[in-house]
């Protein structure tokens, strides 16, 4: 077997692939790719897994090409959607190609002499100047209604087991112009290999049968399971149903990390070979560990490090830690006050904050700081009690009635977090 197709199997990452794609794999270096629709500014991590194909594909020794589909995404791609895609404008989906390919380029190897490098395409730049009749008599007569009438994605929608009845003729053609794109890269770029989803498999298949009847040249297709959560649960979204973002001002990186540290131990297990590139022992030690102390979450923190590192950078993933560790109490004051604005609200989101003059904070009483500046606590009385009693923190640590905030207690030069017990949190923004 393939070094590359063992590797995905090990992980968990093979779905499907046509007779032959292993026999070319061992014969040559071979180039393939795989497409991402511009459906937004920035992939999610429902994104991932294709982009970690393509890595491994290269790391193997092949050459990967991500292909930022700016004319698909003009149509949409019916495949596993139970409607059609609102259609966007030119100047929004050409803003988002050039996110995408920024993007993109972080995570594949772009430079140096290697014959493997990645490339970067987008098919709007071979589809604009093609007419509706070229691309009729040229690539439509090639590829028959009955074929196409016989894929998944299209049968679904046209008996209504999608959830809604039909499709439009433009949805219709996207597995021909997809087809297409196999074509002329393989023709002008030597793809012999399309990869993608398990619910590509239709397209992709479209694609080898134009390169057959088209070029009379054999292509291959292969093809990744669709990731779920262990419970069947759909992947990659909180529980509002938002994406989560690789664009770090869509998502946070604090908030990234902490997706993955809240994995299941199931999913853990899954996600540690779906999403990292650490090899099978480590992942294998690493699981064993896990199962004889599972209170320590060494999977999850593990899992949690390495994809941070890899979408954000290391730098990134010692402030998601660091945040983590304040938000669970395992953090000086010293560390709290190193935060900035973003990271700091978001550890402590939800939590009710007021603005406070900074003439009624620095230097203030602390009695008074918590009873009348603020109103955290409902009388003076009471805040004189609570301290006595060493229930009130300020910044995480424990306070009595002699403390002053100043300067330096400032988190990000603005914020003083207080608290009463263990879940008891107010902010005093300082204006």
């Amino acid at each position: 077997m393939n070094s590359f197709i063992e590797e995905l199997k090990w992980r968990g990452l093979f779905s499907d692939m046509m007779p032959g794609t292993d026999e070319q794999l061992n014969k040559e270096m071979t180039t393939a790719y795989i497409g991402f629709d511009p459906t937004a500014d920035s992939l999610h991590i429902g994104s991932l897994i294709q982009i970690k194909i393509l890595a491994h594909f290269q790391q193997h020794g092949h050459k990967p090409i991500a292909l930022v589909g700016g004319a698909t995404g003009m149509i949409g791609d019916p495949s596993g959607k139970s409607a059609e895609r609102n259609l966007l404008d030119e100047e929004t989906l050409l803003h988002y190609v050039d996110c995408l390919k920024n993007q993109l380029s972080r995570f594949l190897n772009f430079d140096g002499n290697e014959t493997n490098k990645a490339e970067l395409v987008n098919n709007y730049d071979w589809m604009k100047n093609i007419s509706f009749l070229d691309f009729a008599k040229n690539i439509g007569k090639n590829i028959t209604v009955n074929y196409m009438m016989a894929k998944d994605s299209v049968k679904k929608r046209l008996t209504g087991e999608a959830g809604v009845d039909g499709m439009s003729f433009t949805e219709f053609t996207y597995q021909l112009i997809q087809g297409y794109d196999f074509l002329h890269l393989y023709q002008n770029n030597g793809v012999k290999l399309q990869m993608g989803g398990s619910d590509q498999w239709g397209n992709i298949t479209t694609g080898t049968e134009l390169i057959r009847r088209k070029a009379q040249g054999t292509a291959f297709a292969l093809t990744v399971p669709l990731i779920t959560k262990a419970d069947g649960s759909k992947f990659g979204k909180s529980e509002s149903g938002e994406n989560y973002w690789l664009d770090k001002k869509k998502t946070s990186p604090y908030k990234f990390y902490q997706f993955w540290l809240n994995a299941t131990d199931s999913d853990a297990e899954r996600f540690i070979k779906f999403y990292t590139f650490l090899p099978k022992e480590e992942i294998e030690t690493l699981i064993e560990e896990h199962k004889t102390a599972e209170h320590e979450r060494k999977l999850q923190k593990k899992l949690a490090e390495e994809v941070t590192v890899w979408v954000h950078g290391r730098e990134e993933y010692e402030k998601a830690m660091k945040a983590s560790e304040i938000l669970f109490g395992k953090s000086t004051a010293e560390d709290l006050v190193s935060l900035d604005e973003e990271i700091f609200l978001e550890i402590f989101d939800g939590v009710p904050q007021k603005e406070v003059a900074k003439s009624d904070v620095l230097g203030v009483n602390i009695v008074d700081l918590l009873s009348e500046k603020t109103g955290f606590l409902k009388s003076k009385s009471e805040a004189t009690r609570e301290l006595k009693g060493n229930a009130i923190s300020i910044n995480k640590e424990k306070v009595n009635e002699v403390y002053t905030a100043n300067e330096t207690d400032l988190i990000d030069g603005k914020f003083l977090l207080l608290q009463k017990g263990k879940k008891n949190y107010f902010i005093i923004k300082v204006i």
